[in-house]
């Protein structure tokens, strides 16, 4: 048998697809570098079916950077690219030069374009892109001609799009939406708000939503959804809109993330929005009184899964759920914030015939918390099991004490099982 020659050149020896993965995973600058390895790896680089420009540290200049990205677009003689990611957070690019090459991946027949850039001019053939599956903007800066869509916008490919920027978006932003027929999921993230206008999202063919407000004022807006498609509905950050809710027949699973909120009773009406999800995942942070427990919570009839975090996850507002979420059968509690136990006047349906598995995260082993636990333990007449996650600062040996306890606890069901993941499992 003949030995293999030493000199054999394996790498360039597989097939395209496998090289083109391989300097994927590379930043472009090193996948190109690789054209002077020799005259077979000259044009190897333009395999590349993902054209990924980032923050260069070692580049501070502006035009040694536009310069590379000119470059590689002359150069580039592929007839097509799957992505095209402009992330320059840190370094400020000219309008002229981002329009410019969302233009040349435009004319490569990109299907998904993700910018991140501190200025922004959109050119007027991304609006009419025939090719376009994905479009992603994400603006740093103040700049109130970010968004200047014309009309009509023609999208005819276009499932997701992803809009964040400082200023007033909506507007134009609504443009773009409207000119999307097939779009299945939006993300819409805003600054602030000043006016009183009325958002409607009229999307017959949306199956995932997300809308975050970073800031606003004490105005309140409203939000009118008619979505009969949508699975998932995420809504964070500021709650300061009204939602109208005309048709989420579908939804499955809905998200809260709050880190304000400005009126308890949109609160309520979001509430009341949502009632028929199967799934649903709370978080507050820094609000007095998170669930309105002033105004009667909706019958959650088929929730079936309830993840509580932050202020969300205090004992009375946490049994107020409870009580309206007869069919739950999977829990997940987030460290409450409690300082004493509150035992509840009545124990929730759910717990006598439904609730299989509760989750515990950060126990701190707090007198409180044990308090808690050996209610749960004690009321869930078909839990299955108890999982319980130790909180970071806990020690070893408070870990083992914890465990000690909540083994001496009486179980309503005789099949539940209890499991312990502590800090020590993973020294």
């Amino acid at each position: 048998m003949s030995s293999i020659s030493e000199n054999v050149d394996r790498l360039t020896c597989l097939p395209e697809e496998i090289i083109s993965h391989i300097l994927s995973l590379i930043p472009i600058r090193l996948a190109v570098q690789t054209s002077i390895l020799s005259k077979r790896w000259r044009y190897t680089w333009m395999l590349l079916k993902k054209l990924a420009f980032n923050d260069y540290p070692y580049i501070l200049d502006r035009d040694p950077l536009s310069k590379f990205v000119d470059n590689v677009f002359e150069l580039y003689k592929t007839s097509h690219i799957e992505v095209f990611r402009l992330h320059f957070s840190d370094n400020w690019v000219r309008k002229s030069n981002v329009s410019k090459w969302i233009n040349e991946a435009l004319r490569l027949n990109v299907r998904e374009i993700d910018i991140q850039v501190k200025l922004l001019e959109l050119p007027l053939r991304l609006f009419t892109c025939k090719t376009l599956t994905k479009l992603r903007l994400i603006v740093n800066c103040n700049d109130p001609d970010v968004f200047e869509v014309p009309s009509p916008v023609i999208l005819p490919c276009l499932k997701t799009l992803e809009i964040s920027v400082n200023g007033k978006p909506c507007t134009n932003a609504f443009i773009l939406i409207n000119g999307s027929p097939i779009l299945e999921s939006l993300f819409l993230e805003v600054a602030w708000r000043n006016d009183e206008e009325e958002y409607n999202f009229n999307i017959p063919t949306l199956k995932r939503l997300e809308l975050r407000t970073r800031k606003c004022l004490s105005v309140i807006n409203k939000v009118v959804l008619n979505v009969p498609n949508l699975e998932y509905f995420l809504v964070g950050g500021v709650l300061c809109s009204l939602f109208v809710m005309k048709d989420l027949s579908n939804l499955v699973e809905a998200t809260f993330s709050f880190y304000e909120i400005r009126f308890s009773h949109l609160m309520s009406e979001l509430l009341k929005g949502i009632s028929e999800a199967k799934s649903l995942s709370w978080s507050t942070s820094n609000i007095d009184l998170p669930i309105p427990l002033n105004s009667p919570l909706p019958k959650f009839l088929n929730l079936k899964r309830l993840e509580l975090k932050g202020s969300c996850s205090r004992w009375l507002s946490m049994f107020h759920v409870l009580e309206n979420s007869c069919e739950l059968e999977h829990l997940c509690i987030d460290e409450p914030e409690e300082f004493c136990w509150i035992e509840p006047q009545q124990i929730p349906t759910c717990m006598l015939s439904n609730l299989k598995t509760f989750k515990f995260k950060r126990c701190n082993g707090r007198k409180w918390d044990l308090q808690f636990l050996e209610y749960m333990l004690g009321n869930s007449e078909v839990l299955k099991t108890l999982t319980i996650i130790t909180s970071e600062t806990l020690s070893p040996k408070k870990e083992m004490w914890l465990c000690a306890q909540l083994l001496k606890f009486p179980r309503a069901s005789r099949s539940c099982e209890i499991h312990f993941v502590g800090n020590s499992a993973y020294n």
